[in-house]
C-alpha cells in the first residue's frame, strides 16, 4: 500500500489546479485527471485577469491515484485566434470516444462581469487532442460548470450554472451528447456553482459549490432535489488543506467514494481570495473519502488514505 499524497497535486507550471475532473484512459491504461490551470504566478494586478486566459491542464497517475503527473495542456480548444480562456472540464467516454463539454470566455477578461461565458463540446480519442463540435445553445450565454451522466434509461442529462438566473443549476438533455434539450431549472436552494452528481448507496446525490462548502443534495429521480447538509465546510489539518473545499467531483468505483477538490492555502481566515502574489493565489487539489451516513453524506477530510483508491484495471462498464 502507498499513502495518498497531500495536497494530491499542485500544477508545477502555474500553481493554479483548479475545478478537478478525474477519468480512466483506455489507451494509456491510467487515471486521468483534467483541471482548470489558473496562472497564479502572473504579474500581481489589481484585478482577475489571472484566472482568466487559463489552459486545461492534464495529469496523470498509474498507481491507483498515489501520485499524480504533470502531463501538459488540453490540445486544439482554440478555434479561433490568440489567448482565451477555459475552466471547469467535463468528460464522458461512450466507449468510442471521449467528449468534453468545457466552459469558454473569449479572451482574457481583467473583471468577473460584461463578457459571456459558454460551453462548447469536443471530442477526442486519446485525451490530449480534442476536436470542436459545437458551442451548446443552452438557457443563457452566461453557462458554466457542465456536468453530464448517462440516465438509467438511455441518453445523457447535463446540469450547469446558469449565472443569468441568480447562479443557479439548470438541467438539459441529449440522445447522443450533441444535441441538447433544456429542462429548466434543477436546483434553486442558493447561489452556488459546480454541480457534480454521482449515484452512492442506492440513491442520486448532487454536490454544488457554495464557497463555503459543498451543499449535499439528495434524489431518488435525477429530477427533484432536497438539500442534506454540508460537506468540505469545515478545515481539514493536513498540508494545503485548512480552508473549504471548491468545485469538486466523485468517482465511485468498488474501491469507495472519493471526491477530488480544489482548495486556497493563501486564502483568508474569511474565505477572500486576493488578487496579491502568488501564495495569495495559489491552489491545490485535494481528495478524501465520501461516505454515506442516514440521511446525508459525510466526508471526514483528515482520513489517511492509502492507494489505490481508483482501481488499477479502470472502471467496470
Amino acid at each position: 500500500m502507498t499513502a495518498v499524497a497531500r495536497p494530491l497535486f499542485r500544477d508545477p507550471v502555474h500553481d493554479g489546479a483548479t475545478d478537478p475532473t478525474v477519468i480512466w484512459n483506455r489507451h494509456a491504461g491510467e487515471w486521468w485527471m483534467f483541471y482548470t490551470s489558473r496562472r497564479a504566478d502572473a504579474p500581481p494586478m489589481n484585478d482577475v485577469s489571472w484566472v482568466h486566459g487559463t489552459d486545461i491542464g492534464i495529469a496523470s497517475s498509474a498507481d491507483g491515484g498515489a501520485t499524480w503527473l504533470y502531463r501538459g495542456i488540453a490540445e486544439g480548444l482554440d478555434i479561433e485566434p490568440g489567448r482565451h480562456t477555459y475552466w471547469a472540464p467535463e468528460i464522458v467516454d461512450d466507449g468510442t470516444e471521449y467528449h468534453m463539454f468545457v466552459s469558454v470566455i473569449r479572451g482574457v477578461p481583467t473583471q468577473w462581469a460584461g463578457h459571456a461565458r459558454v460551453i462548447r463540446h469536443y471530442t477526442s480519442h486519446d485525451l490530449f487532442s480534442w476536436t470542436y463540435r459545437s458551442t451548446l445553445s443552452l438557457s443563457s450565454e452566461r453557462v458554466i460548470d457542465a456536468c453530464v451522466l448517462r440516465l438509467p434509461t438511455g441518453g445523457y442529462r447535463m446540469w450547469y450554472k446558469d449565472e443569468a438566473d441568480h447562479a443557479h443549476t439548470y438541467a438539459a438533455d441529449s440522445d447522443d451528447l450533441a444535441r441538447w434539450t433544456v429542462r429548466g431549472p434543477a436546483v434553486e436552494c442558493s447561489q452556488h456553482e459546480g454541480p457534480n452528481v454521482f449515484e452512492l448507496g442506492g440513491s442520486y446525490w448532487m454536490l454544488v459549490d457554495e464557497w463555503r462548502g459543498q451543499r449535499v443534495l439528495h434524489s431518488r429521480d435525477l429530477q427533484t432535489w432536497e438539500p442534506r447538509g454540508l460537506v468540505l465546510d469545515r478545515p481539514g489539518q493536513g498540508p494545503d488543506d485548512g480552508g473549504y473545499g471548491y468545485h469538486a467531483d466523485v468517482v465511485t468505483s468498488e474501491l469507495g467514494a472519493y471526491v477530488f477538490y480544489f482548495t486556497h492555502p493563501g486564502q483568508s481566515d474569511d474565505g477572500a481570495v486576493h488578487h496579491g502574489d502568488d501564495n495569495d493565489r495559489r491552489s491545490s487539489i485535494q481528495v478524501a473519502r465520501l461516505r454515506v451516513s442516514g440521511e446525508t453524506l459525510v466526508c471526514d477530510r483528515d482520513e489517511a488514505l492509502e492507494a489505490p483508491i481508483l482501481p488499477l484495471e479502470g472502471p467496470v462498464r
